[in-house]
């Protein structure tokens, strides 16, 4: 996984954690491929205060995973479901992981 996508992961599971600028700025760099220029301007900021924020998320979005291992617990959980042989069981348990 490169980097990118781990910073989607992180920012699907910590998002709402996030201070409302710094979940603004993120999905437009992220998912509206907008530069840090053209963020500046739809949020009437600094292209630098806009990089400030999009460098303190990533750090907190790489932080609450170190803590909580949210992402990890799920990937361990998702193996173990692989290897159960009943698939209304298996559909079950993958449906309350994706809640």
């Amino acid at each position: 996984m490169d980097k990118q996508d781990k910073l989607i992961l992180l920012f699907d599971y910590y998002g709402d954690l996030l201070s409302e600028s710094q979940k603004n700025y993120f999905e437009s760099y992220y998912f509206d491929n907008l530069s840090l220029s053209e963020i500046g301007e739809n949020y009437n900021v600094s292209r630098n205060a806009v990089s400030k924020d999009l460098k303190l998320a990533k750090e907190k979005l790489n932080n609450f995973e170190e803590k909580l291992k949210i992402i990890a617990r799920d990937d361990k959980l998702r193996k173990i479901i692989s290897k159960v042989d009943n698939n209304k069981i298996k559909e079950e348990l993958l449906n309350i992981l994706d809640e």
